[in-house]
């Protein structure tokens, strides 16, 4: 049997042979507590660093049911396990686990490995996010965009877009944002029907209750007004506020509410309303476009060499491929 005793990122761990033992410092992302057929109660965990995650299950009789019971989501652990698969996913079988305090990971790569955060560089997407606001040519449309970020700008910068579906990490939400801007700006000469400086506005600020929604540093939770506003209400609230102060035409307020209480697209995966202007509808697509696509590349970001499909992936509702296309 293999000993690998430095700690493995997830990435690696997931190509390794079923039987081997490895040890990794992780983060708790999730713990929930279940009931197993015979009625005992056994802990459902997700441990994951920046490479991805994986689920590993603790029963009563294990020394370290205590310990996990007692961590809170955003614990840091070391844990000592072995390979195992559970229908083609990793699913270690625990040995030996110790919690590890931000005191003894501080000034360590450690801590920075567990974290995932936008694969472009944060400053320079932030520094193209203003140039997309300057490019409204719409003046009122313009300061109502702008006075939405003078006020979470700083939030907006380093949140993510989601807990775990697409651009579930620091800088998602920005990055999930500009990369949108840059689909439309590329899309809407197709369209001239749309309104473009609508269109952009609603770009920029269709998720921008998820500042609101979304709280923690180390894992991502929702806060108590996301669940129970969710970042659509929180969005449009943020909107309306900004065009009331910048004194926006009630036409285009009420447009620009509607773009941020319909992007979801479809009532049961959280809009308020259905998409019922045509910069609605644009907006609500390139949404999904990019979120499919931001699913697509953090899986082939965390693939290893070896792995030919992903796991089946919620979002895409598939596995994927992960090989290059053969040319």
């Amino acid at each position: 049997m293999a000993d690998h005793p430095t700690p493995l990122a997830v990435r690696d761990i997931k190509t390794l042979p079923s039987g081997d033992t490895f040890t990794g410092v992780l983060l708790v992302r999730r713990v929930t507590t279940k009931t197993a057929k015979n009625g005992n109660a056994f802990l459902s965990l997700e441990l994951g660093d920046k490479t991805g995650t994986f689920p590993l299950n603790v029963f009563g009789d294990s020394p370290a049911y205590e310990l996990f019971t007692g961590l809170k989501d955003g614990g840091i652990v070391r844990i000592e396990a072995k390979v195992e698969f559970y229908q083609e996913r990793l699913s270690p079988r625990l040995l030996r686990a110790e919690p590890l305090s931000m005191d003894q990971l501080s000034g360590s790569a450690v801590l920075a490995n567990l974290v995932e955060t936008a694969p472009e560089d944060a400053d320079a997407l932030w520094a193209e996010f203003q140039q997309h606001i300057a490019s409204i040519g719409h003046a009122e449309l313009r300061a109502t965009v702008q006075a939405v970020f003078d006020d979470i700008g700083d939030q907006f910068r380093i949140a993510p877009a989601a807990v775990a579906m697409h651009h579930a990490y620091r800088h998602g939400l920005l990055e999930h944002t500009t990369h949108m801007a840059r689909a439309a700006k590329a899309l809407l000469p197709l369209y001239p029907e749309i309104d473009a400086d609508l269109a952009m506005a609603g770009v920029l600020v269709h998720d921008t209750g998820k500042v609101i929604e979304y709280q923690g540093d180390l894992v991502t939770t929702k806060s108590r007004k996301g669940i129970l506003q969710g970042h659509v209400v929180l969005g449009y609230q943020l909107v309306r506020k900004a065009g009331m102060k910048t004194k926006l035409n009630p036409d285009l307020l009420e447009r620009l509410e509607h773009i941020v209480l319909s992007h979801q697209g479809e009532l049961e995966w959280g809009a308020a309303v259905i998409a019922a202007t045509p910069e609605a509808v644009f907006v609500a697509k390139v949404d999904d476009l990019d979120a499919k696509m931001g699913m697509v590349q953090r899986l082939l970001r965390q693939a290893g060499e070896d792995t030919p499909f992903s796991d089946k992936h919620l979002g895409l509702n598939s596995q994927l491929l992960l090989t290059k296309p053969v040319k």
